[in-house]
């Protein structure tokens, strides 16, 4: 008898319970072979008190089975809970998210009939790590943070993804005319990796017109790898416009652990009713199932998914009197997939999987550059609601030896030494001071306690350095 592999499941909120259901009957009738732990997280966990809606014992089980099948969940409203997703993610490092995009023609509507896309997205860093401050009453700050052995490791899975599943193409989104320095890295990363795999096409998009073009010619793609926010939003374009939302599933990467789930939400004014696609994360827990090696039962399954869409047999969101032939609920469609086991569609693709396609190599050690860097200045935030030059005026009592105010901005434009009257002003300044040779910290230390002394209110600070004697650090717009 084959030995059973441990899995943690989590039922989730809303529709979870039910999409669970269903999708772990069609797995156990399949022939998979699982022996599964269930933990409690979501909106129940939240209320209790724990802000990252997961029970703290829950990280024991995860830890043991290292692979975790996850319904969606329900964030109550209101500050100070943490999402679930990203906590998940960053604890067990799981670097890499992974949703296949494929339209359904002619059984599901879609307005791309064409559509085969894979989504690697970034996902611990960017955006989402999640860190933000209310710096003034007029301005809150998010940081970005994009690191470069965070880049190396997703664009790498990526190549090594589209090698071991037989794509010819690695596309990288950025917004480098932009943000010059984060996604300017990103893209550096990409071209240099992309070096090390060179029967692979590579080629590089802005976010912005790239995303149109997915939604308008997906067929230019076959791999995308991008930053954690584009991915999370381009995927979800692109499943809406293959189809449905409710059709994509989605793997979480990592060395370790692997997570893997629908990448819709808990839809809780569905819960209860029995007409939920549990497509989603169906699709999702056959991505475990070739994770962990169960490659038959995978197939088994996912050829009779693709045998039920293709006889019309559809749930709600994706029934059309043109397309389908039977409206069924979550349990009926669960039971239709089961009743096709042993069959394949024949007019969409069977599928056949690699044995290999998982074998990813996480092993690659990242080497940080020699550079030598030098301390320069400091760009100084000031609660200030008066006008940029008094605000000057003050300041420049400030400056110690060569470290000189140089420029204020209000919101990332320059407000003096030039200002036009157009530009907006909030009452938070940035106040930027340089020097032309490298300076001492004392130095940054003297120049705040005189500002402190003149009780100019700074609310945070940013040193400006040189690498390599090149600045590192971005100028204000009109500066």
């Amino acid at each position: 008898m084959t030995r059973k592999t441990p899995i943690t499941v989590a039922y989730g909120d809303g529709i979870g319970p039910e999409i669970m259901k269903a999708t772990l009957s069609i797995l156990h009738a399949a022939g998979a072979q699982l022996e599964i732990e269930t933990i409690e997280i979501g909106e129940n966990q939240y209320l209790k008190g724990n802000t990252s809606g997961i029970d703290p014992a829950a990280w024991d089980s995860l830890r043991r089975t290292k692979v975790f099948l996850k319904a969606p969940i329900t964030t109550p409203q209101g500050g100070g809970y943490k999402s679930l997703n990203v906590t998940a993610r960053k604890t067990l490092g799981l670097y890499a998210n992974v949703r296949p995009t494929i339209a359904y023609a002619p059984f599901v509507k879609t307005k791309q009939p064409g559509m085969d896309v894979v989504i690697i997205r970034e996902n611990e860093e960017d955006l989402y790590a999640g860190i933000e401050y209310q710096q003034t009453v007029d301005v809150i700050q998010c940081l970005k943070l994009i690191s470069r052995p965070g880049s190396e490791r997703i664009v790498r899975y990526a190549f090594q993804y589209a090698k071991l599943n037989n794509r010819k193409k690695v596309t990288c989104f950025s917004k480098d005319n932009i943000m010059k320095m984060t996604d300017g890295l990103f893209h550096s990363v990409f071209n240099e990796i992309g070096e090390e795999y060179p029967d692979i096409e590579k080629d590089h998009y802005i976010v912005d017109i790239g995303a149109a073009k997915l939604a308008d010619a997906p067929e230019r793609f076959d791999v995308i790898v991008t930053e954690n926010l584009y991915g999370d939003i381009i995927s979800d374009v692109a499943a809406q416009v293959a189809g449905s939302v409710g059709l994509a599933g989605s793997s979480n990467i990592g060395a370790h652990y692997a997570m893997f789930e629908a990448i819709h939400g808990s839809a809780p004014y569905m819960a209860g009713k029995d007409v939920a696609n549990p497509s989603g994360l169906f699709l999702g827990s056959i991505m475990m199932l070739q994770h962990i090696g169960q490659i038959d039962a995978a197939e088994r399954a996912h050829n009779a998914w693709l045998k039920t869409i293709e006889d019309g047999i559809h749930t709600k969101d994706i029934y059309t009197e043109a397309n389908s032939k039977k409206l069924v609920g979550t349990r009926e469609f669960a039971e239709a997939v089961i009743a096709r086991l042993g069959q394949k569609p024949t007019t969409l693709h069977p599928v056949s999987y690699n044995k290999d396609a998982e074998k990813h190599d996480h092993s690659a050690v990242y080497i940080r550059p020699k550079v030598k860097r030098e301390l320069i200045g400091i760009d100084v935030f000031v609660h200030y609601n008066g006008d940029p030059e008094t605000l000057a005026e003050q300041l420049q009592f400030c400056e110690v030896g060569s470290l000189k105010l140089q420029t204020i901005s209000s919101r990332g434009t320059s407000v003096w030494p030039t200002r036009h009257e157009e530009t907006l002003l909030c009452d938070s300044s940035q106040c930027r001071f340089e020097s032309i040779s490298p300076v001492h910290l004392k130095d940054i230390l003297h120049l705040l306690s005189k500002m402190e002394e003149k009780e100019i209110e700074f609310t945070k600070t940013e040193q400006l350095y040189l690498f390599d004697g090149k600045a590192a650090y971005s100028k204000s717009q009109g500066e």
